[in-house]
């Protein structure tokens, strides 16, 4: 791996690491778009590289916002077994798409929540 692209995993890193801890999106809202756009990674490469980063990153933003008592820990619960069992699935049905199919996919969830929160406020 050369310097540059360790510089740029690095800057990758920070930037998704404050928007995951400031927006609780887990960091993939940053990091799959950088992955494509400067790493140059195919889109599933990206999704699935996210996905393997986002443990650690949760795990540090969670000890802490639970340490301020910012979690909701039965929301956290519930949501996070129906999220587990279907990203299980979500992961199959990965590799049955194309790159391009899972970019407009992504790229139109981001352009419509980003457009609610804009217009209302609030997510």
């Amino acid at each position: 791996m050369t310097t540059s692209t360790i510089l740029t995993c690095l800057a990758i890193g920070i930037v998704s690491g404050v928007v995951a801890a400031l927006c609780g999106v887990g960091g993939g809202v940053v990091m799959v778009p950088a992955f494509v756009f400067f790493l140059k990674l195919p889109h599933k490469t990206a999704v699935a590289t996210s996905l393997a980063i986002i443990i650690p990153t949760a795990l540090m933003a969670t000890t802490q916002n639970a340490k301020h008592g910012y979690v909701e820990w039965k929301v956290a619960a519930i949501t996070a077994v129906s999220a587990s069992i279907f990203a299980y699935f979500g992961a199959g049905w990965l590799k049955s798409m194309s790159n391009e199919t899972l970019t407009r996919i992504f790229g139109t969830i981001l352009v419509v929540f980003g457009a609610r929160m804009l217009l209302q406020g609030k997510a």
